[in-house]
C-alpha cells in the first residue's frame, strides 16, 4: 500500500520559505564578492549518484547513477567499496524503480517521452531484466508494491481500454497477470489495504467524484462519500487496528485541507488529526512495522511537519542537530526499520545521501548528488509576497544574482506549470543557473497554486490570461517598484501551463517583456483540449469548468489563447517543444511559431524528435539551457563582460 497516492483532484496538475512584502522590502545587504561563471553543464548533467533504496534485508543499498549518460540502476553492498551496476538503458532515463524483496528490482521507463511507462524486472544475481508489461500505447501504474508478498504486484493497465485502468495481480517471475477489477468506465483510481486487498476505488463523472468502498474483495464496491470536484478526500491509509477506518486529507466543510479520521462504512468524519491555519496538509508519514502515524506535514516558505510519533520525531532531531543548516529527509529504510537513507538539500545544495543506525546514531554520507557544484557560489532563495491587484496575497520566491547590488536588475518571470501545482522552497538547477549569469529570477505562486487552500484555488477557475496572468504581471511590477528590476530588461520562461504564462505574458501585456522563452507550452485552449492524453478523458467535464468550455466559453477561449491574436505580440520568442508530448502536442508550439514568422516576428524554435513533455535526455538539456543562454543574452544585452 506504500505506493499508493489518491490525488483524485490533482490528476490534471502536471500538465507535470525571509518574507519580504510590497510595503517593507529591506534587502540584506550583500557580500558583493564576484562569483565565478560555472559550466552550464555542471547545473543540468545528470547527478554523480542518485535515488538510494535499501534492500529489505538491509545487505545491499541500490541507486541511480549515470552509464553513457542514462541514469541506470546500481547495487551495492553495504560495506562494500564498489558497486555494480544492473541496468544497461542508453535511450532513455529510467524512471523509477523499487526494491521487490531482497533479490529483484522493478523498474518503469517510457519511449521517446511519450509516458506510456512500462514495468521490467531485473534479478540482482544474474543481472537478467524482463519486460513486464510493455505493450504499444499501455502504461502502466503501480496500485501496490505488496511488499509482504515476494511473487506479485497490483498495477493499473490501460490495454483494453486507453482512457481507463483496469487493476491486476502481476507475477514479477513470469509475467502473468491476473484481473482483480474491470473498470466499468468511470473509475479513477484504486487503493488496496495494509493486506494488499483492493478495498478502495474513486468514481468520476467528470465532475462529481465518489469513494467507493468495499470491507473485503469478495463484497461489492458501495458509494460512501461524495463531492463535487471542488471539495475532495483522498484516503491516504487504512487504520492499523481497524481496517474499516482510513486516514485520509480532506477539505470537505473547511478551506485548508486537514488530516481526518474517517468510518469508511459511513463516510462520518471521526477526528480531525490535524490542520495548519494557512496552509493545506500535504501528506502522512507512517510506521507499517510499529503500526503507528508518525508526522503529518504541510508546505508553508518550508516543508513543515508536526510528528506523531516520539520515536521519529527524535530521529529527527538527531539528524537535524548532525546536520545543520539543511533540509533533512527519511527516504528509505530496511523491513525492520533499523537502517534508514537520509537525504538532505537546501536553496544552495542539490544536497547528498546519508546512511543511518536508528539503533547506534551512527550516520555516514554516501554521497553527493552533484559534488561539483560549490554551494558558496549559489544564490539565496527568499521567500517573498506581494499583494495583487485584487487583494489576494501572493507568495514566491526571489533568487538575486550572487555578488551583486539588487538594483535595477535583468530580471527572469518564471511562472510554474500546472497551473494546480506550486513553486516550493530548495535547489532550483535552472533558477542557480540564470541568477549566476546574473539575473535576478522571480518565481510566484499565482493563484490557482496548491497548498493555500480552496479559495484561493478555485479563484484561478476559468481565469486562464487573466486574473492568473495579471497575478504574474503584478509581481513584475513589485519588483520594478521596490527598484529591484529594470523595467527594459525584463524576460519571462516557463514550462507547459508556465509556457502558456510565457505566451500570455507577451500577448496580453506585450509591452512588459523584453523577451520569451516558451517550454511546452499551451497556445490555443481549443486545440490544447481537442488533444489531451486518452486517459484524462474522464476529467474533461472538469477542464472545463476550470478552464472553459469550448462551445459555452468559446469567447472567452478564443480571447485568451495566444496564438490567435499574435498580431500584439513585439517580444522576441525561443519556442522549444518535444515531438512525442501526450500532454502538450507539438501542434502546440507549431502553430505559434507559423503565427509569428507570418507576422515577422523573430522567433526561435527548438524540436526535439526524441522528447516528450520536458527534455530528459542530457543532451538535450545542453541544447535547450545553451539556446536559453545565447536568447537571453543577445535580448537582454548580458555578455560576458556584463555579468
Amino acid at each position: 500500500m506504500k505506493m499508493n497516492r489518491f490525488k483524485t483532484v490533482h490528476a490534471l496538475v502536471v500538465l507535470g520559505l525571509l518574507t519580504l512584502s510590497a510595503a517593507s522590502c529591506t534587502m540584506k545587504k550583500e557580500n558583493h564578492e564576484q562569483v565565478p561563471t560555472i559550466a552550464l553543464e555542471d547545473f543540468f548533467k545528470n547527478s554523480e549518484k542518485s535515488s538510494f533504496k535499501l534492500s529489505d534485508n538491509g545487505k545491499y543499498y541500490a541507486f541511480t547513477a549515470p552509464y553513457k549518460d542514462r541514469m541506470n540502476v546500481f547495487i551495492q553492498e553495504v560495506g562494500a567499496d564498489s558497486a555494480r551496476r544492473l541496468t544497461s538503458e542508453t535511450d532513455r532515463d529510467i524512471q523509477g524503480y523499487f526494491w521487490k524483496g531482497d533479490h529483484t528490482i522493478l523498474f518503469t521507463r517510457d519511449n521517446g517521452g511519450d509516458e506510456n511507462f512500462a514495468l521490467y524486472a531485473v534479478d540482482i544475481d544474474s543481472g537478467s531484466a524482463r519486460s513486464l508489461t510493455y505493450a504499444p500505447k499501455v502504461r502502466t501504474q503501480i496500485i501496490d508494491d505488496l511488499e509482504d508478498d515476494p511473487e506479485h504486484v497490483i498495477v493499473g493497465l490501460n490495454s483494453r481500454d486507453t482512457r481507463i485502468f483496469d487493476a491486476y495481480r502481476l507475477n514479477i517471475n513470469t509475467g502473468e497477470k491476473s484481473l482483480i477489477a474491470e473498470n466499468p468506465g468511470n473509475i479513477s483510481g484504486w487503493m488496496t489495504d495494509h493486506d494488499g486487498r483492493l478495498r478502495v476505488a474513486t468514481v468520476t463523472d467528470g465532475v462529481n467524484t465518489s469513494i467507493l468502498y468495499r470491507s473485503s474483495e469478495d463484497s461489492n464496491f458501495r458509494t460512501v462519500i461524495t463531492t463535487n470536484f471542488k471539495e475532495s478526500f483522498s484516503p491516504e491509509l487504512f487504520d492499523f487496528n481497524d481496517s474499516n477506518v482510513m486516514y485520509g486529507v480532506s477539505n470537505i466543510g473547511r478551506d485548508k485541507a486537514a488530516l481526518v479520521k474517517v468510518d469508511m462504512n459511513t463516510g462520518e468524519e471521526l477526528e480531525t488529526l490535524f490542520q495548519d491555519e494557512q496552509n493545506d496538509v500535504t501528506g502522512v508519514g507512517y510506521s507499517k512495522k510499529r503500526k503507528v502515524l508518525t508526522s503529518v506535514y504541510w508546505y508553508g516558505d518550508k516543508m513543515n511537519r508536526k510528528y506523531l510519533d516520539k520515536t521519529v520525531g527524535d530521529m529527527y532531531t538527531d539528524l537535524e542537530q548532525k546536520l545543520p543548516n539543511v533540509e533533512v529527509y527519511l527516504t528509505s529504510h530496511d523491513k525492520a526499520e533499523n537502517h534508514w537513507i537520509v537525504r538532505t538539500y537546501s536553496d544552495r545544495s542539490r544536497g547528498s545521501f546519508y546512511s543511518y543506525d536508528a539503533n547506534s546514531k551512527e550516520l555516514n554520507k554516501l554521497a553527493d548528488l552533484s559534488p561539483w557544484i560549490n554551494e558558496d557560489h549559489m544564490a539565496e532563495m527568499k521567500p517573498i509576497e506581494y499583494k495583487s491587484r485584487d487583494g489576494l496575497t501572493i507568495h514566491g520566491y526571489l533568487t538575486l544574482p550572487k555578488g551583486v547590488e539588487a538594483k535595477n536588475l535583468p530580471v527572469v518571470i518564471n511562472p510554474h506549470g500546472g497551473p494546480w501545482a506550486r513553486d516550493n522552497w530548495g535547489f532550483n538547477p535552472e533558477v542557480q543557473f540564470l541568477a549566476n549569469r546574473g539575473y535576478a529570477v522571480l518565481q510566484m505562486n499565482f493563484r490557482g497554486s496548491t497548498g493555500y487552500g480552496r479559495k484561493f484555488w478555485e479563484a484561478s477557475f476559468k481565469q486562464w490570461g487573466q486574473t492568473m496572468q495579471n497575478d504574474i504581471s503584478d509581481g513584475v511590477r513589485w519588483l520594478v517598484d521596490e527598484g529591484i528590476a529594470d523595467q527594459n530588461r525584463i524576460a519571462i520562461y516557463g514550462g507547459s501551463y508556465g509556457g502558456y504564462a510565457t505566451l500570455a505574458g507577451v500577448t496580453f501585456t506585450p509591452d512588459l517583456y523584453t523577451c520569451a522563452v516558451d517550454y511546452v507550452g499551451v497556445s490555443n485552449l481549443f486545440t490544447f483540449m481537442e488533444t489531451i492524453p486518452p486517459y484524462w478523458t474522464q476529467y474533461l467535464d472538469m477542464l472545463h469548468e476550470m478552464v472553459g468550455h469550448p462551445q459555452q466559453d468559446s469567447a472567452m477561449l478564443s480571447a485568451y489563447s495566444p496564438s490567435l491574436h499574435a498580431d500584439k505580440i513585439k517580444a522576441p520568442l525561443l519556442i522549444a517543444q518535444g515531438a512525442n508530448d501526450p500532454r502538450v502536442k507539438q501542434s502546440e508550439s507549431d502553430q505559434m511559431v507559423k503565427a509569428l514568422k507570418d507576422r515577422g516576428v523573430e522567433v526561435e524554435y527548438l524540436l526535439k524528435e526524441n522528447e516528450g513533455h520536458g527534455f530528459h535526455n542530457q543532451e538535450n538539456r545542453y541544447d535547450f539551457y545553451r539556446a536559453m543562454e545565447s536568447f537571453l543574452g543577445k535580448h537582454m544585452g548580458m555578455t560576458s563582460e556584463s555579468r
